[in-house]
Order: C-alpha cells, then sequence, then structure tokens
C-alpha cells in the first residue's frame, strides 16, 4: 500500500472529511482494520484566505509547495492537495515533486464523463469560477463543457463558502439559496454541477440538488484510494 501525502488545512473541516473518506474507503475496499497510510501537511487557512484575496499567488505557490516538500520527506509515494481553490497553484507544487501529484479535476471528470455529462455547472469560490485553471482543465483535456453562475449569484456562492461553511457554520437559508443558484444553471443547460468547494458537501448533498451532484471532495479521496492501492496483492 503506498503512503497518501495530504496538504490540508484549507479548510480543517473539509480536510478532516479527505481523512475520513480515505480511510472509510481504504476499510470498505480491503476488509478488516484495514486504514490508510497517510501524512498529512497542515497549513494556517486565515494566512491562505489573505493571500487569495490579495491575488499573491507566488507566495501561495511558495507555502504549498513547502507543504508538498514535507509529505514527501514523510514518505509521501503521491500527493492530494485537499482543496480545490489552491489547484490554482497545481504547477507549482508539480514542479518540486519528485512524485506523482494526484490533481482533483481529474477523478471529477472522469466521473462526469462515465455519466455521460457533457456540459456541467460549477459551484466553488470566485477563483475557481472566474479563473481558467479549472476549467479550462475540464473543457481542454476532458471535452466538459463547464457552466459558471451569474456574477451576483458567485458572489453569494463564494461568500456562503468563506463565511459560512469554513467555519462549519451550515445555514437553511445558504441551502435554498444554492439550490435556486442550481437551478439556474439547470436552466441554462447544465446536466449536472460540480461540488466545486471541498466545503460544499457540508451544505449540498444528491437530495439537495435539482441537478446530480458530484462532489470534488468525495471523488479525490476515492481516487487517493484508488492509487495508493494499485498494486496491492
Amino acid at each position: 500500500m503506498k503512503t497518501i501525502g495530504l496538504i490540508g488545512g484549507m479548510s480543517w473541516e473539509s480536510s478532516a472529511e479527505y481523512y475520513r473518506l480515505i480511510n472509510q474507503g481504504m476499510k470498505a475496499r480491503l476488509g478488516g482494520h484495514r486504514n490508510a497510510r497517510s501524512i498529512m501537511a497542515t497549513v494556517c487557512f486565515e494566512e491562505i484566505k489573505q493571500l487569495q484575496h490579495a491575488e499573491r499567488w507566488d507566495e501561495l505557490g511558495q507555502q504549498m509547495q513547502q507543504a508538498a516538500r514535507q509529505v514527501v520527506a514523510g514518505g509521501a509515494d503521491f500527493v492530494v492537495l485537499c482543496t480545490n481553490t489552491m489547484h490554482r497553484v497545481a504547477p507549482a507544487i508539480e514542479e518540486v515533486l519528485n512524485v506523482p501529484f494526484l490533481h482533483i479535476v481529474d477523478p471529477t471528470a472522469a466521473a462526469l464523463r462515465v455519466a455521460g455529462v457533457q456540459r456541467v455547472g460549477l459551484l466553488g469560490t470566485r477563483f475557481t469560477m472566474e479563473q481558467d485553471f479549472y476549467r479550462q482543465r475540464m473543457e481542454d483535456r476532458h471535452g466538459i463543457k463547464v457552466l459558471v453562475p451569474e456574477d451576483a449569484e458567485r458572489d453569494i456562492v463564494h461568500d456562503v463558502i468563506y463565511d459560512e461553511l469554513c467555519h462549519g457554520i451550515v445555514r437553511d437559508e445558504s441551502r435554498a439559496a444554492y439550490q435556486r443558484i442550481i437551478a439556474a444553471l439547470q436552466a441554462d443547460g447544465a446536466q449536472a454541477v460540480i461540488l466545486g468547494c471541498t466545503e460544499i458537501m457540508l451544505l449540498i448533498g444528491p437530495q439537495d440538488s435539482a441537478l446530480p451532484v458530484f462532489d470534488t471532495t468525495a471523488l479525490h479521496a476515492m481516487a487517493a484510494v484508488d492509487m495508493a492501492i494499485a498494486d496491492h496483492a
């Protein structure tokens, strides 16, 4: 079994979900008392948030590089970045790695293709919804068209993530707002919706959405399990 290197803390609530899902998935796959071999480097999300909103991506890349080096030095055989938004600096992380990096878009795209989805709505932080790093990989590498909410709706999605979900706050009013936004994406032609921030699964599940939901946290975590046991006898 390979050792999974996790870069977490963005936020710790979603990182805890990664840890839970990976270990539950490992037990389901292998049985008994088997859990994943893993090591996690946890960053300070307050510092990360401030740098994100100041658009200081070079500094953020350096912080992620440091965390990646930590988990590799601890014995990680591959690296999982437990957040969507910080995949904005995935190329910087890959620059310093001599082990594989499991990109969050790829297992999500694989699941969408299996489901026959060609047009998908994307919910996430403003950075994820508006910048090219996520949508371009999904469209160029996997041939899936990405739709995002209107500007005012992007504000709502973004603010709920940072002001509520990252603090573990789950409000019915916010769930209703997300449901309205998902319905608008459906009206624009989306066949499914990506929960493209690792905290959104705290708020929205399949039962809450007019569209099929694809939870990047769960899909990324299960891909990590698959990668960890790929050579398991």
